[in-house]
């Protein structure tokens, strides 16, 4: 399997003349690296100006690995090519490494960059990709991988240690400038070797200082990179300020995904923090973060999610009720939810509104921490990515133990773990009574390990004892019902009055609206088993519009018209085994026996739609009947067309080994009385899931328009 690393742009801020002058101080060999042995230069070339030096070197390095394995391997050392490219006109440095120990067992690449800064031609920029495959290894193949990952994340750690280290060698010396190359004057040769010497690559050259008493430029500028449009790179010092410390290794996991998002999420992309969230929820495994993710992605669009702040109005009665609100912070800067469970009456609230209501509440509630901890990375200056939760247990009774209650807190967590993961960085929960492992048995087996290691548990009044709450959170905020001064704005709550409860009938009818009704619907794409959906046309010139997300896998979408129904539906047995969601039954429309052509006819093109891609588009019927829609399974490679790295187009082709397919759909009929001949309002865009795209694109035909962006 290849291991690759991509870095964050590392930004010095030096000139590019300077760094350069640190940077061949490392060579021929590097006391602060010790695995670097030694190095030669093979051959050395310029260009006829002198703008451009390219330099061959042969590396040897010690590896830190067990003796017995480098016995039975055969070798001590390994060695390296590398070759340099300085460009002194356009200020670049470019540094392409391969091995040739065992290259033809492993293979290792690595380029790195040095640039001028973008935004201050005073500051230089660094970026590094690398990539290891290891073919095979005298049967040690995992070993050997995981060894050198090690060891070259190390190594990654200490190389702007290693520059800034001879910048600081350069200053005690008194070098703290070096003038920019420039064209030669004639005599072309004697004179530019004069005025500037060239950098050798092999050892240290003296360049001459700045005149005495000048300066070192050192311009205002912001010490990080805010965020910007998705475009733009991850700035190593982004990171640092705004996420937090991060190894090399889950820095690349952090711009591999983001890279990926941008590819096949046109437009808006979730922050960076969210990202992170859903790599450090798989321990940064890059593919089953990504898979979490797109799930998350799909069902906030289908939901709305990211509108509901606004566009959710919280009923009075929650307003009344619901013990719970957002006050201040703890001692890290983390937004601090107080919720005393205690005085709320859950089977009150969950008769009188539903579990929808309930738990639209408590995703505005995740929704609102979100905000408030980029408010507060803002406002503390250091990254806070989670928020605490108080949650007083004073008055929890048997009565909280309402198995419908249970039954509707169960399913909360079940969303909230799925879609808001690595969002609560403690749970202090106070006053537990008796009554409490009763419920911590029913609820615990739901809750990821992970987050249960973030509880913390006080039972009577031992939250006011040493290591209790004042440990956690400052005296002057501990709200007034658990002994502190500071009133605390959260509702009592008290009993709902059981005039307020709803029917069953009603409460009926909209369970679990928010997991299953929408106006999209899931369904599932099996090899063999296509999903197909019958419009019937009682009209010609009607309008079939439709919209849908292809979630896993690739699918091919076809629109077929016949003169007569369909046979009985049948449903498909595979199909019916393998799909969890209620609205993704397959139902086979069309009979295996019909002949294209005779039977039915296709009426536009077969589109091939690939992951990640929300189509939209529509058809005008030209005769009455039976339309069918169909998505059919798409079994070719997933290389051919993906704009996923190699290794990930091997991992998205085993994640689809199942041969199963997703997509969300919603479509719609406009009857011809309502379309006024005007294909313009029927005009359909493409983008990578729509609520998640700020710009769409758009096409029209004479009969359909459907259109696909990549």
């Amino acid at each position: 399997m290849v291991q690759e690393y991509q870095s964050p742009v590392r930004v010095y801020k030096h000139p590019f003349e300077l760094i350069m002058a640190a940077y061949v101080r490392r060579f021929p060999k590097c006391p602060l690296i010790p695995v670097f042995v030694d190095s030669e230069v093979i051959s050395e070339s310029q260009s006829e100006d002198g703008s451009t030096v390219i330099t061959e070197r042969r590396c040897m390095v010690d590896v830190d690995a067990p003796r017995l394995l480098k016995r039975i391997a055969g070798v001590d050392y390994l060695y390296f090519s590398q070759r340099n490219t300085l460009n002194r006109r356009e200020r670049t440095l470019r540094i392409e490494v391969r091995n040739e120990t065992f290259s033809n067992r492993v293979i290792v690449h690595e380029l790195c960059n040095y640039t001028v800064h973008p935004e201050n031609e005073d500051w230089t920029s660094f970026e590094q990709t690398a990539s290891l495959d290891i073919k095979s290894f005298f049967g040690f193949e995992s070993t050997a991988e995981k060894i050198a990952m090690k060891q070259y994340a190390s190594s990654i750690k200490k190389g702007k240690e290693i520059i800034e280290y001879y910048l600081r060698e350069l200053e005690e010396e008194g070098t703290t400038h070096i003038p920019r190359w420039t064209p030669p004057v004639p005599p072309p040769a004697a004179t530019a070797r004069l005025r500037l010497p060239a950098l050798s690559l092999t050892r240290a050259i003296p360049v001459p200082g700045a005149k005495d008493g000048q300066p070192r430029k050192d311009p205002a500028g912001p010490t990080e990179s805010p965020a910007g449009s998705p475009d733009d790179k991850l700035d190593a010092d982004y990171i640092r300020r705004y996420l937090g410390d991060l190894t090399p290794l889950q820095e690349s996991c952090l711009i591999r995904l983001r890279q990926w998002l941008q590819e096949t999420h046109k437009g808006k992309i979730p922050k960076d923090q969210h990202v992170l969230r859903f790599l450090r929820a798989r321990d940064f495994h890059l593919d089953k973060a990504r898979e979490i993710l797109c799930q998350s992605l799909t069902w906030r669009k289908q939901h709305q999610v990211d509108f509901l702040l606004d566009s959710w109005e919280r009923p009075q009665l929650l307003e009344d009720y619901y013990t719970g609100g957002w006050h201040h912070h703890d001692r890290d800067g983390r937004p601090l939810y107080v919720l005393r469970l205690g005085q709320m009456d859950t089977k009150g609230l969950v008769r009188a509104l539903g579990e929808e209501a309930l738990l639209r509440q408590v995703l505005s509630i995740n929704e609102e921490g979100l905000r408030r901890c980029e408010e507060n990375t803002r406002v503390f200056g250091r990254p806070i990515s989670c928020w605490t939760c108080l949650v007083d247990l004073e008055g929890l009774n048997m009565r909280h133990l309402w198995r419908p209650g249970v039954k509707a807190l169960l399913r909360i967590i079940e969303v909230v773990e799925a879609n808001y993961p690595e969002t609560l960085g403690r749970l202090l929960i106070l006053r537990a009574p008796r009554v409490f492992p009763v419920l911590w048995t029913l609820v615990s087996p739901f809750i990821d390990e992970n987050t249960r290691k973030k509880f913390l548990i006080y039972a009577g009044n031992d939250y006011q004892g040493p290591g209790g709450l004042v440990d956690y959170i400052n005296r002057e905020v501990i709200p007034d019902f658990l002994g502190g001064d500071c009133m605390c704005e959260v509702p009592e709550g008290g009993t709902v009055p059981k005039s307020l409860y709803r029917t069953a009938e009603e409460l009926e009818s909209e369970e679990n609206r928010l997991w299953t009704d929408s106006i999209y619907k899931s369904a599932s794409v099996f090899k063999g088993a296509p999903f197909e959906l019958l419009i019937e046309i009682t009209e010609a010139s009607s309008v079939i519009t439709w919209d849908f997300d292809v979630c896993k896998g690739d699918v091919i979408f076809n629109i077929y018209h016949s003169k007569r129904a369909p046979q009985p539906l049948k449903r498909d047995t595979m199909g019916a085994h393998a799909i969890t969601s209620p609205g993704a039954i397959n139902l086979q429309l069309i009979d295996r026996s019909w002949v294209l052509g005779q039977d039915y006819s296709r009426v536009e093109t077969a589109l091939t739609c690939r992951e990640g891609e929300s189509i939209q588009g529509s058809h005008v019927t030209r005769w009455p009947g039976f339309y069918i829609l169909q998505w059919r399974f798409h079994s070719s490679p997933a290389c051919s067309a993906s704009s996923l790295p190699r290794v990930d187009d091997v991992l998205a082709s085993l994640q689809v080994s199942s041969h199963k397919c997703k997509v969300m759909y919603y479509t719609e009929v406009l009857g011809s009385h309502d379309f006024r001949g005007s294909m313009t309002s029927l005009e359909s865009g493409h983008s990578g899931f729509s609520q998640l795209s700020s710009a769409t694109t758009s096409s029209s035909q004479s009969q359909a328009s459907s259109t696909v962006s990549r």
